[in-house]
């Protein structure tokens, strides 16, 4: 990784990073649920920047909705847009995709999505991915359904349509019932909000609590750096297969419609998905970044003079290296921290630049020096190689890799958007060929077991029962991927 999130236009290749599918937001009970959900929506655009977008209720003009595409700071910060959605109760969401298409006719594909239905209508905003999308959509057209996307959350919404319960809720648990895969969602009628997550468990969602001028209102959202930034309590996480239905006049309520499953949460969320400043599990996630790289220092030693983190992902794992180390922590990477839309059409020689667009080596400080590199991932290596050179060509004597995940052999098929598996380093190299590839000095992974133990699992990775869903590492997919299946991706034999 080259950065703790990037820029959808940064010339950096941008396959040689794992992107997160999304964020949701969701508010009732405040004067202006808009607003609510744009802060809301700012604090969670590391989950997507491709695309954003919010739907609200108004008593006296229904449901409104904007959907652009774009950074949440230039499209829902001016007062026109958001005077077009008025209302105490609202829904958002921010885009990467992993299915669906990309660029201006692609519109249709920004959620969240909207349904009328007998009983009112409901829009719905879905992080995660569902792995029957294919196989569900061929059965919903064969019955009748005309889809107006290309997304696979559109299923959603053509399943709570052919449910015969009675009301939105209830619609929704029939149709989730029917789906495979890893879902967060956070849905909205006119009065309510609703947050679910899969049996699993596998992306996350929290509930929030906020004090305004109309009472108190309610917060669903990925991630607390959400609610912090409106001033919102956290209250506690969406259990795995719960359903919340929230309302200002009735609170919340709990239900359970799946049945009940261990827990599978993606680890990958503790190593570089979620904020740094957020908190998964009842854990600071800047702590466990800092204990992986305590344990990587314990795992992988190297005689060196400075640890330094590839900016800004690898910085709090950096910090743990150090201070278990005892080698010095610098700062060897400076990142630009204005690339953004100045390059969105660059010229080739420009393009070519690639990383040094956005990462700049400190000359004076690593010149001589042996450099321990801490980065979060390898996907591809292109990065890393690109980065190794600079150092090289700043004058560092030599270049160790660190790096604070197991070697990513694995596509994810649940809401992360992977190269296929080929494109992985990973899956067609050992650890050494890889360090020959990158043309490192030494290249050392932390252990699974060791990754285990940083987010609190004492005794390690449980192989009879994973405690987390870590498949992009060990290739056990704790939902099968059916629809890939189908298509000839070959799982794991059976050891």
């Amino acid at each position: 990784m080259t950065d703790w999130r990037s820029s959808p236009f940064d010339p950096v290749d941008d396959d040689d990073k794992l992107k997160e599918e999304c964020g949701v937001f969701g508010v009732v009970g405040v004067s202006s649920a808009a607003n609510f959900t744009a802060l809301g929506l700012h604090a969670l655009q590391h989950r997507g920047q491709e695309a954003g977008g919010i739907v609200v209720h108004d008593p006296e003009q229904g449901f409104n909705s904007v959907r652009r595409f774009g950074y949440v700071r230039d499209n829902f910060t001016n007062q026109e847009t958001m005077d077009m959605l008025p209302g105490p109760i609202g829904i958002g969401h921010v885009r990467y995709s992993t299915s669906g298409s990309k660029g201006a006719t692609a519109i249709r594909d920004v959620q969240p999505f909207f349904g009328e239905f007998a009983m009112g209508g409901a829009a719905i905003a879905h992080n995660g991915n569902i792995t029957n999308a294919d196989a569900l959509r061929r059965e919903l057209i064969e019955r009748g359904s005309i889809f107006q996307s290309s997304s696979d959350s559109e299923c959603i919404i053509h399943l709570m349509a052919r449910s015969l319960q009675r009301n939105i809720p209830e619609r929704m648990k029939d149709a989730l019932r029917r789906v495979e895969g890893a879902f967060s969602i956070v849905a909205m009628t006119r009065t309510k909000i609703i947050g679910v997550r899969d049996p699993l468990g596998v992306r996350p969602l929290v509930l929030g609590r906020v004090e305004n001028t109309d009472g108190v209102g309610w917060v669903l959202s990925s991630e607390t750096c959400a609610l912090d930034i409106i001033g919102a309590e956290f209250i506690r996480e969406i259990e795995p297969g719960e359903m919340v239905v929230i309302s200002q006049k009735d609170g919340v309520t709990s239900h359970r419609p799946f049945e009940q499953k261990k827990s599978r949460f993606c680890i990958f969320e503790h190593v570089y998905f979620s904020r740094p400043d957020s908190i998964l599990g009842g854990r600071s996630v800047y702590e466990t970044r800092e204990n992986i790289g305590r344990e990587l220092a314990k795992e992988a030693p190297v005689d060196a003079d400075l640890v330094c983190p590839v900016p800004d992902s690898g910085t709090p794992a950096a910090i743990g290296y150090s201070l278990e180390s005892g080698i010095p922590y610098a700062m060897g990477i400076i990142r630009n921290q204005y690339m953004g839309r100045t390059f969105i059409e660059p010229s080739e020689s420009i393009r070519n630049m690639g990383v040094r667009l956005k990462l700049n080596v400190n000359r004076a400080l690593v010149r001589g020096k042996r450099i321990i590199l801490v980065d979060d991932s390898v996907v591809r290596g292109t990065t890393s190689r690109k980065i190794k050179e600079m150092i090289l060509d700043a004058g560092a004597a030599e270049v160790h890799f660190r790096i604070a995940s197991p070697p990513t052999a694995w596509p994810c098929f649940y809401g992360v958007d992977t190269p296929q598996r080929e494109k992985l380093l990973a899956a067609t190299m050992s650890a050494e060929e890889m360090r020959t590839h990158l043309g490192v000095d030494s290249l050392k992974f932390i252990s699974l077991d060791g990754l285990y133990r940083a987010v609190g699992e004492v005794g390690g990775r449980d192989p009879a029962s994973p405690q987390y869903c870590d498949a992009c590492f060990s290739g056990d997919y704790p939902v099968e991927p059916s629809d890939q299946v189908l298509k000839g991706f070959q799982l794991k034999a059976a050891e």
